[in-house]
């Protein structure tokens, strides 16, 4: 815990970058929330608190902060490692492909590889981004990636669901904060079941899919979120099942389907041995996104 007196010794931004990383590295705490290490965890930290850019931190190493400032970036330190609270609910930020979401404890904090993948536009599975005219995100939560999708494909009208009503109106805080009203909309749904016939290009979905064995284990960061937005039964296919088995019904003759499906391709395959899944290169590899098409699907 933070004293007082160690919060009026330290003064400046330098120090309490260097105080931050101490207490981090000391600690239990995990990373895994969009920084793997006690620096980053404690840039990203003090930073935002301050309302700063993070790529100014040498601007304002030797900056002093105020009492008030201290307080705050003390008391932040502290929920970090005592309740091991994700940083991102403590500044209320979280960051994607260089895109910033709001995030606060109603939506689990973005992370997707699928994003990774929406930074070069779905290429070369999707040739001329300018043709695809509707899109939908499945288990959206923040709805950050239909945000990238919007960015991905200016011509689509798009779609972002959750059945959570508190994902929905994070999902919207992100929609008005990028100005895309006119482009995205949040439907509060249970996967597909209000949709209502709708036709799209392209379906994405990162939803959960962490297993029952999984599930128990978590770090206590991960337990800080939604367990809703986490868990996918026994096996953490269930969620996938049920797009695997809807998920025609809504593509257009040529559309695609991709689902981000954590470490479970080889529970996936052993359940469907005769879906033709195309698994999508990303930076940890090909085992974690698949794609298929309308008439794979059917």
């Amino acid at each position: 815990m933070t004293t007082p007196q160690i919060t009026e010794e330290l003064i400046t931004i330098r120090d309490w970058l260097r105080y931050a990383v101490s207490q981090f590295e000391a600690s239990d705490i995990f990373f895994g929330h969009g920084t793997d290490n006690a620096y980053d965890e404690a840039v990203w930290l003090i930073l935002s608190a301050l309302h700063l850019p993070h790529d100014t931190l040498n601007n304002f190493l030797d900056a002093r902060l105020t009492t008030a400032e201290r307080n705050k970036v003390a008391a932040f330190i502290d929920q970090r490692i005592t309740l091991h609270k994700p940083t991102a609910y403590l500044v209320k930020e979280a960051w994607l492909q260089g895109f910033k979401f709001y995030v606060d404890e109603r939506v689990i904090v973005p992370r997707s590889f699928i994003a990774e993948l929406l930074s070069e536009d779905l290429s070369p599975w999707i040739e001329f981004p300018e043709m695809i005219t509707s899109a939908a995100d499945i288990c959206t939560g923040s709805g950050c990636l239909g945000i990238l999708l919007a960015n991905s494909f200016p011509n689509a009208m798009i779609d972002v669901v959750d059945i959570s009503q508190d994902a929905i109106d994070v999902a919207n805080i992100n929609i008005q904060n990028y100005g895309l009203q006119a482009q995205v909309q949040a439907l509060k749904s249970d996967m597909f079941t209000a949709l209502h016939g709708n036709k799209y290009d392209l379906i994405i979905s990162n939803p959960p899919y962490v297993d029952a064995p999984s599930m128990a284990m978590l770090p206590p960061e991960y337990r800080n979120e939604p367990q809703l937005a986490l868990g996918s039964g026994p096996a953490g296919l269930d969620h996938t099942h049920t797009i695997l088995r809807e998920a025609a019904h809504y593509l257009n003759d040529e559309g695609l389907l991709i689902v981000e499906i954590g470490h479970n391709r080889e529970a996936l395959l052993e359940a469907y041995p005769e879906l033709p899944f195309t698994w999508l290169e990303v930076s940890s590899g090909n085992q974690f996104v698949f794609m298929l098409t309308k008439s794979q699907l059917l």
